[in-house]
């Protein structure tokens, strides 16, 4: 099945949006199939702000209605305690929110930007998507990543070549305790290396501080601003080490 022919059969449906490539390349796609769609983020201390500022950019450049709704998931104990259940707990309790906003806006249908590239496997949260009946258009499409980044290079979103982001609580270990103010190290240090030149990161909490993961091109600039990098780590109170096996785009 073509998108074309996925939004004529639903043809007025809720996005579930994060500001990521799939989530936006489904934005645009419903768009320029004719659906009547509203999107809707749902801001936690999981999510770093400038997710926040790309799903307000293009929501705005698309002319799409996008919903903003705070939540705080560290209230419930069962996601705060950070076991294998984590994402499930932590799914549920977003697409809850965004059911019941988009069922009071009169959407009876919500969808979200998992792709054919997505595994169940490598997803806990999917599990939560099934049983709340959460369509995924790409995944059904047989649209999988490479071909969507080029499809959203095509249609001239900025989104095309953003690299994949999970939320800031896959950077703790699991059985560790999600604590707000170690999620605020964790985007404040991130952001910082943005600043520095570096993408695709990803900063692991280990035993006695932070652990950068880079890709393999940024592994010789990390050395060379060493002493930059140290001293922001040292003044947020942490140590860092840098992790000298690469890590994978997607």
């Amino acid at each position: 099945m073509e998108l074309s022919e996925f939004f004529k059969r639903h043809n007025k449906i809720a996005l579930a949006f994060s500001g990521g490539a799939d989530s936006a390349y489904l934005m645009y796609a419903a768009k320029k199939y004719g659906a009547h769609i509203k999107a809707y983020y749902v801001k936690s201390p999981f999510q770093p702000l400038f997710e926040l500022e790309d799903a307000r950019r293009l929501a705005q450049e698309l002319n799409v209605p996008l919903t903003v709704i705070e939540s705080n998931p560290l209230n419930e104990e069962k996601i705060r305690k950070n076991d294998e259940n984590r994402c499930y707990y932590c799914k549920n309790r977003i697409f809850s929110l965004i059911k019941q906003a988009a069922e009071e806006d009169g959407f009876s249908e919500l969808m979200d930007g998992s792709n054919a590239s997505d595994s169940w496997a490598d997803r806990p949260g999917m599990r939560a998507l099934a049983e709340m009946a959460v369509l995924s258009p790409l995944r059904e499409c047989g649209i999988e990543k490479q071909r969507l980044r080029q499809l959203s290079k095509d249609a001239g979103l900025f989104t095309w070549n953003k690299p994949a982001y999970a939320c800031l609580a896959t950077r703790i270990p699991q059985g560790m305790e999600l604590d707000r103010q170690l999620l605020e190290k964790i985007e404040k240090g991130e952001e910082y290396l943005r600043t520095l030149g570096f993408s695709d990161l990803r900063l692991r909490v280990v035993q006695g501080g932070f652990k950068l993961q880079l890709p393999q091109e940024q592994l010789s600039a990390a050395v060379e601003k060493r002493e930059d990098i140290l001293r922001f780590f040292d003044e947020l109170g942490e140590n860092i080490l840098l992790d000298l096996k690469s890590r994978k785009s997607n």
